[in-house]
């Protein structure tokens, strides 16, 4: 039986990847976007969408609240097109605000509106420095400084937020993405994980998985992904047919 989820971040890369395939399982699905563009394209692909900024915590309360979704699905991010270095900076800046303080507006519009479960993006590259490959329970590289510090800071508020919420929270800590709508077609980074396959582990943890961390990325020495194969059924290989 589907589901009805609500997918914060619906136009992002993840996102456009996860809808075919919430759709194709049966899910109703009801995306946010800031843009009207973005939300007609929505439209088209057979999403419900909503204009909304996750910043103004009532409208998102409101929305949510008029559609009453089973499960949260979060995929939001403030990055530039292609990761531009010149603008990386300030939009590191960008993202962590996301994490921190639009993850607890989104967290507090799905308790608001009875939400069951809510799956959550997060990083896999975020691990304190240590003996690797890196598990779930591995402290986080909180002490970090600069524009990392920065980052980690928003990837704790956002995994905080998420799994001491009054509902099934699940994370996934992706790692570098790849593929369509990403900044390279080709594997690159430590702990590399196709967009697809990103995409596959947030609808698998819709039903499976219990409240929790997951590393998500193909076979590395950097993270461990056992977890996410062994309690998800996760396939680092998952592609769309198109």
């Amino acid at each position: 039986m589907g589901h009805r989820i609500f997918l914060a971040g619906a136009s992002g890369a993840i996102g456009q990847r996860l809808i075919p395939q919430l759709l194709a399982a049966g899910h109703e699905v009801m995306g946010t976007t800031r843009s009207v563009e973005k939300a007609e394209k929505l439209l088209a692909l057979g999403v419900e969408p909503f204009v909304v900024d996750v910043f103004n915590a009532d409208a998102l309360s409101r929305a949510m609240v008029a559609v009453r979704p089973d499960i949260v699905v979060h995929q939001l991010t403030d990055l530039p097109a292609g990761l531009d270095p010149s603008r990386m900076g300030e939009a590191i800046v960008r993202n962590a605000r996301i994490r921190n303080e639009g993850t607890c507006n989104l967290v507090a519009a799905a308790v608001a509106s009875s939400v069951r479960r809510m799956v959550a993006q997060s990083i896999a590259w975020a691990y304190a420095p240590g003996p690797e490959p890196h598990g779930e329970g591995d402290p986080l590289d909180g002490g970090a400084s600069g524009n990392r510090g920065i980052s980690v800071g928003g990837v704790i508020a956002l995994e905080n937020s998420v799994l001491n919420a009054p509902l099934a929270g699940i994370v996934l800590r992706y790692g570098q993405l790849y593929g369509p709508g990403t900044r390279t077609h080709a594997p690159a980074g430590a702990s590399p994980v196709h967009v697809d396959a990103a995409a596959y582990a947030a609808l698998l943890a819709l039903d499976k998985g219990a409240p929790g961390i997951f590393n998500v990325a193909e076979s590395n020495q950097a993270v461990s992904t056992q977890k996410a194969v062994g309690e998800l059924g996760w396939r680092a290989d998952f592609r769309l047919s198109a």
